[in-house]
């Protein structure tokens, strides 16, 4: 009984510490290739922004602010569905998007091909990937797009805000974001991702994937 009572007590530090302070979380989708995959567990720090009530989304303090090229976790204001993305545009930016291209406070984007990708685009969008590194107000980071594909490649500009974040996936036109979801309300975040814990190859026969093992994300 007295193991028991401290088997529980553990567990429930355990949550307590997952919902509070850091989180690992599977990615089930590919909405952030290439940089996240389907199989990565990545390390969610909960404290990077806000410390929150356990269990509640109830903010006690602020502890920092989101930063364009964070990733995140958050609820989706739509359902309440937890998602991993990219913040883009902040408060008080001006941003829109045309034939693909991000304009941030008047700047466009620029877009330099990477190397041509082997792996699939996704694991539920077969098609070939073509990568870029997204240079935009300081930011760089690699995106792709599905040549063929039909997704949200245009909106109006909009200024951003108070309290709100526009998110983006790396996967551009496989990607449930803001263009989908709308803009993201801070007390909706989640917290950064940081790195990836672990990562496996869930089409080949769920193989470590050791060189994804401990990498940082940006």
């Amino acid at each position: 009984m007295r193991q028991n009572r401290g088997f529980l007590a553990f567990m429930l530090l355990l949550g307590l510490f997952r919902t509070a302070v850091a989180d690992w979380n599977p990615v089930p989708s590919g909405s952030m290739h290439p940089n996240i995959l389907e199989g990565d567990v990545v390390l969610v720090n909960r404290l990077a922004y806000d410390l929150k009530l356990p269990l509640t989304d109830r903010v006690i303090m602020a502890l920092g602010e989101p930063r364009r090229g964070d990733i995140v976790t958050f609820a989706s204001p739509l359902d309440g569905v937890r998602l991993i993305k990219r913040i883009v545009a902040i408060p008080g930016d001006r941003i829109t998007m045309r034939d693909k291209q991000l304009i941030l406070n008047g700047q466009s984007a620029s877009y330099a091909a990477l190397e041509q990708q082997t792996d699939p685009a996704a694991l539920d969008a077969p098609w070939e990937a073509h990568a870029y590194l997204e240079q935009v107000s300081g930011h760089a980071y690699a995106i792709q797009w599905l040549p063929g594909v039909l997704a949200r490649d245009n909106f109006e500009e909009q200024t951003i805000p108070d309290g709100h974040y526009l998110m983006l996936g790396d996967n551009r036109d496989n990607s449930a974001d803001s263009r989908y979801i709308g803009l993201v309300p801070r007390r909706l975040l989640i917290g950064k991702a940081v790195r990836v814990l672990l990562s496996v190859d869930i089409l080949g026969a769920w193989r470590p994937r050791f060189e994804r093992f401990a990498q940082p994300l940006g």
